[in-house]
């Protein structure tokens, strides 16, 4: 099973809007942009929604029939591990590998010694194609490396052959996600993690790693852009080289775990994209979510009312729902609204505020990424809630598909004709 040079995955908390999001796809492969549909939710929000992984699988098959789309698609068991995959075997075909808090755990120096041994060769100076200057790789090097990363490849490896075993090896794709860590890592780890990939036999088809500065969810990336986009591009080079040194699936590409919407990066990932000639998987969380309330509001009626009361409800419990995202969100209680302002506005207004328009004096990041963690509350509505996005999908399903569509697959992939 191959994963495409591009592919995007698809979150969709509530399992409503996978034909608007397809129609994006679709719409960019009429002029000539092939990009692979994943359906993505984790283990976190399905607890928190109430769903099961049966149902985004329901989701995205019955998407591909409506829209009759005859490209590969897959459903992603997005950040799983040994104590929850087992509930999404059977309904997943793509599994990103969460290892992050393995980082760091005790490894044997048995292993380690193995593991320097085993990659002596590259000691010394090593030029890499795409990197100006050389790496300098020591024997004290690769061991501080093994003793930091062995243990989360080497349980990346564990639930790999647990899941090869119960699905069958060549039936699913995998991710190695590394990126939920404190700090990047440097182009060195970056090449001896994928060597411990390799050693793990893992046919990993992308790989996460963690990138320099904030990515915040539901907002634009915070941080040094030159520097990120040097990142990105030594990243890319060292998993060209991986792939060739340590015989890694030749589509082998890297992943990124955007937090959705880091448009100040998208256009430095588009230039090195087309540099080095390479693929991608981006992941984008929540975004439909907060389209999908856009178009309650802009809906108005009862609509609207269901979005301010999501709003109403999520301020009174802001250190519940920002709790789980405490690393991921930075919101300023001082710029939200109060209920009772929120309250006297129409439907545009609510949808300004909401939506992710910089260069909009209305946008409200802070209340954007309070909105983006509080799916719980709308969740807890139950039929009220899922019956108003079948009511208003007229309304909802435009702006989720132009979302995809105008801000991420256009700037992202640089295909200024679409």
């Amino acid at each position: 099973m191959i994963l495409g040079k591009y592919s995007f995955g698809i979150g969709d908390r509530f399992c409503h809007q996978g034909k608007a999001q397809l129609a994006a796809l679709i719409e960019a492969k009429k002029h000539g942009l092939d990009i692979t549909p994943v359906w993505n939710k984790s283990h976190r929000e399905h607890t928190i929604i109430g769903t099961e992984p049966a149902d985004t699988r329901k989701e995205a098959d019955d998407a591909v029939a409506a829209c009759g789309w005859d490209g590969p698609y897959f459903v992603d068991a997005d950040h799983i591990g040994l104590s929850n995959v087992d509930q999404f075997v059977d309904s997943s075909d793509f599994f990103t590998l969460d290892v992050a808090d393995f980082t760091g755990k005790s490894t044997e120096s048995a292993d380690i010694n193995t593991f320097v041994k085993k990659h002596a060769r590259l000691i010394g100076s090593l030029r890499v194609d795409g990197i100006d200057a050389p790496l300098d790789i020591t024997e004290e090097r690769i061991g501080m490396i093994a003793a930091k990363y062995l243990s989360a490849v080497g349980q990346a490896g564990k639930i790999y052959r647990h899941i090869a075993k119960a699905k069958g090896a060549d039936t699913f794709i995998t991710e190695v996600s590394m990126d939920e860590t404190d700090q990047p890592q440097t182009p060195v780890e970056m090449l001896f993690i994928l060597a411990a990939v390799a050693g793990e036999e893992i046919p990993a088809q992308t790989i996460a790693p963690k990138f320099t500065g904030r990515f915040n969810k539901g907002v634009d990336y915070v941080g040094n852009i030159e520097r990120f986009a040097k990142e990105f591009e030594e990243d890319l080079a060292v998993v060209a080289f991986a792939v060739r040194e340590f015989g890694l699936p030749e589509n082998l590409k890297l992943s990124v775990h955007s937090g959705s919407d880091k448009f100040s990066i998208y256009e430095p990932i588009s230039q090195a994209l087309e540099k080095f000639d390479a693929g991608l998987h981006l992941k984008t969380a929540g975004t439909t979510w907060l389209e999908e309330l856009i178009g309650l509001a802009t809906a108005s009626g009862d609509g609207l009312a269901v979005a301010k009361e999501i709003y109403a409800k999520a301020l009174l419990r802001i250190d519940e729902l920002c709790g789980p995202y405490a690393t991921v969100i930075d919101i300023d209680a001082g710029n939200l609204p109060s209920p009772d302002e929120v309250a006297k506005w129409d439907g545009p207004k609510y949808a300004s505020a909401l939506r992710h328009d910089q260069s909009c004096r209305a946008y409200n990041p802070d209340l954007r990424q309070l909105l983006h963690v509080g799916y719980k509350v709308a969740a807890e509505m139950g039929n009220r809630f899922t019956d108003a996005l079948v009511a208003y999908e007229g309304a909802i399903a435009p702006n989720v598909t132009a979302n995809i569509h105008d801000r991420h697959i256009r700037p992202v992939f640089g295909w200024s004709d679409l």
